[in-house]
């Protein structure tokens, strides 16, 4: 299995990608994000005042057109944005999750306090109430 210099480095790159995704959290992550971002936009301007760079790129690392290094990093950009936003909306749902059991447990009534009620024998249950004119009736007979 002949492996080119492209196919490690998609591969070592796929795999670092998905490493500090699920293994990093927090402002340091946000600020590599950031600067990727940043990196990124700067070698698009880059690339597109000098196109052949691609073309210089591909020859270096083993690929035969620049067309299929920029498919490469668009793959590579693409998985990366999936994992960001899966492991964000994850955090999210976290936080809603906790806020929301925080809500509940804020907004409970407290529980009664046994001790202050002291138990007694049920109240017994009320006569049925037997109406005016129907009461006379049963006087009567």
């Amino acid at each position: 299995m002949n492996l080119l210099l492209i196919q490690i480095v998609l591969i070592g790159v796929v795999l670092a990608i998905a490493g500090r995704l699920v293994f990093s959290r927090g402002v340091r992550t946000q600020a590599v994000r950031r600067l990727g971002l940043v990196g990124f936009a700067a070698f698009a301007v880059w690339s597109i005042l000098f196109p052949s760079v691609w073309n210089s790129i591909a020859h270096l690392v083993g690929v035969g057109r620049g067309t299929d290094v920029v498919l490469y990093a668009l793959v590579l950009a693409f998985l990366s944005f999936t994992l960001t936003s899966y492991m964000r909306f994850r955090e999210l749902e976290n936080r809603y999750t906790r806020l929301a059991r925080r809500i509940a447990l804020d907004e409970a009534a407290p529980p009664r306090d046994p001790v202050a009620e002291p138990a007694s024998a049920p109240a017994p249950a009320p006569a049925p109430e037997v109406p005016a004119q129907e009461a006379a009736t049963n006087d009567d007979a």
